[in-house]
């Protein structure tokens, strides 16, 4: 089954260790994580995201239309910081992959999502 992990932190506690220990050091403990995934044959992909700043939200408008604005729709002190796409046996093995992530350095979490399937391929009824 593909799950998505999506990783969420504090953009200030994240760029407060990226400081600490040096831009490299903090990127490298993410490539190793990856590295590692991608060698156990269930990462189907991932990616960082830039900051929440940098966020456009589009939403309805009542009576038609659509409304944009910069930056997330929610304040909120976690913000969602990149995700990796898994195929996994089970939720067990994704929440093993999960708990190691290097998110939980700077009191991160990560949201695991069990993936919908649908078939794209077959006309819509």
């Amino acid at each position: 089954m593909r799950y998505l992990m999506l990783i969420y932190g504090d953009e200030a506690k994240m760029q407060a260790e990226r400081e600490k220990v040096g831009a490299d050091a903090y990127t490298g403990t993410w490539f190793a994580y990856r590295d590692d995934l991608g060698k156990s044959g269930q990462l189907l992909g991932g990616d960082a995201l830039h900051n929440v700043a940098e966020a456009t939200t589009v939403r309805a408008k009542s009576g038609g239309g659509i409304l944009t604005t910069d930056g997330p729709f929610v304040e909120t002190k976690e913000t969602l910081g990149g995700y990796f796409m898994i195929d996994a046996p089970n939720l067990d093995e994704a929440i093993a992959w999960a708990s190691k992530m290097p998110i939980f350095q700077t009191d991160g979490g990560v949201e695991i999502r069990p993936i919908m399937e649908f078939d794209w391929t077959a006309p819509a009824e």
